[in-house]
């Protein structure tokens, strides 16, 4: 006798056919998470933490939401029109400023490696003891060979990197969870307030770390590769809603991993006397006397899994950022050695790594405003978005948070003059 297996409800569809919908717009927002939890966030965060306890939470809440913001309107740019970012703006805009532009962001892709070049070295020193300047050779080949996957397919590519997100995610939440909260102290970290030039210098460093110009452009660009399959204007919205989600699940997991370093840092070394915890190798010898060496190594871990994907992904950005802005391409090998130059120099002149790391961010801070008010000026013009142009609300939100990071930096600049 035949057994009948009882059809599913009608209209309830299946948890498999849920997920093949959504999974084809699903990734480009983990390989720009991943530049937001790059070693310039464990540099910030952690002397942060360190240095002024739960008083710059809210800089992380806020930054992480600005993020959210910026990358949702950057991968809709790149989903409504088929063409990134760079792209648009050597079609729209003079040449002159196109010119300018494409400078600016290639020195932007220099602090970029900078700071993860550093810290995928800097790990492997914790590690396995590798030299600095070895550990930096070692970080730009595994890099690049993570970069590599792309050409054999963008997917491939993605969902290594969110591997990679997920070691950094799982490496802090066991930290956090060994390290404790205070509940009230966090509760009023959430109240803005600085404590004179060092923690504005922090404060910017940190907005630097978590709002990436590079991954402005990028996720524009690896959005476009989606348009073929959201011709249809019914499928385009169900696209943008996916890469909503995306984005917000994405950065989300990011936001988590820079709230614990923070936390971390603050439960576990303000106030303690533990020295060196203004250095990466200090808050790995620290983690280890605070708590053990599996905290050590789970935070070592986290931090050459950060450097290795954050520096392939920083390379991937690059060579959009010349594509697009001058119609130009140079092979993957040159731009790896002509990026990685500044901060071999740094680790065989044997300066201080972790305080790169934090001025490297700084410099990046700087370069989040040439990125995002072009973002903003396209998406608003709606013989570019069409349907899809933001709203009013939208664009007065985009351009307050433009307007704040620029003011943060021109007070970081007055109140260093100043002294």
């Amino acid at each position: 006798m035949a057994v009948v297996t009882p059809a599913p409800p009608v209209g309830a569809p299946t948890l498999r056919r849920r997920i093949g919908r959504l999974a084809p717009w699903f990734g480009p927002a983990f390989v720009a998470a991943i530049a937001y939890t790059d070693p310039g966030n464990f540099a910030t965060n952690f002397t942060g933490g360190a240095t002024f306890g739960y008083q710059l939470v809210w800089v992380i809440v806020a930054a992480n939401l600005m993020a959210m913001l910026i990358q949702s309107l950057s991968a809709k740019l790149g989903l409504v029109t088929g063409r990134d970012l760079p792209q648009l703006c050597r079609d729209r805009f003079p040449r002159p400023l196109t010119r300018a532009l494409w400078v600016q962001a290639e020195l932007v892709a220099m602090a970029t490696d900078l700071a993860e070049i550093i810290g995928g070295a800097l790990a492997l020193n914790l590690l396995f003891q590798v030299p600095l300047p070895a550990g930096g050779l070692i970080t730009c080949v595994v890099a690049f060979a993570l970069l590599t996957l792309q050409r054999r397919g963008v997917r491939r590519f993605e969902t290594v990197i969110a591997g990679l997100l997920g070691v950094i995610l799982l490496g802090f939440l066991y930290n956090a969870v060994r390290a404790g909260v205070d509940p009230g102290a966090l509760a009023t970290g959430m109240v803005p307030s600085l404590s004179g030039t060092d923690s504005l210098v922090l404060a910017t460093g940190i907005l630097g770390a978590t709002v990436m110009p590079h991954v402005i452009y990028l996720h524009s660009a690896l959005t476009k590769t989606r348009t073929a399959r959201a011709a249809d204007p019914a499928e385009r919205r169900h696209a943008l809603r996916c890469q909503r989600v995306d984005t917000l699940v994405a950065l989300g997991a990011a936001g988590l991993v820079n709230l614990a370093m923070l936390v971390i840092a603050a439960q576990l070394f303000f106030g303690s006397g533990i020295a060196g915890t203004d250095r990466l190798d200090g808050i790995h010898a620290g983690l280890g006397a605070a708590i053990d060496r599996y905290a050590a190594l789970a935070f070592a871990v986290a931090l050459l899994a950060s450097g290795l994907a954050s520096s392939s992904v920083g390379t991937y950005a690059g060579q959009v950022v010349m594509q697009g802005f001058i119609r130009r391409s140079i092979p993957l090998p040159v731009r790896r050695i002509l990026t990685m130059a500044p901060a071999m120099v740094v680790l065989v002149l044997g300066a201080d790594p972790t305080q790169a790391l934090v001025w490297s961010q700084v410099v990046l801070s700087f370069g989040v405003p040439f990125a995002l008010i072009p973002l903003i000026l396209l998406t608003r013009r709606r013989n570019v978005m069409g349907e899809h142009t933001n709203s009013r609300t939208v664009t007065a939100t985009a351009t307050a948070v433009a307007a704040l990071i620029i003011s943060l930096n021109v007070a970081l600049v007055v109140h260093t003059v100043a002294g």
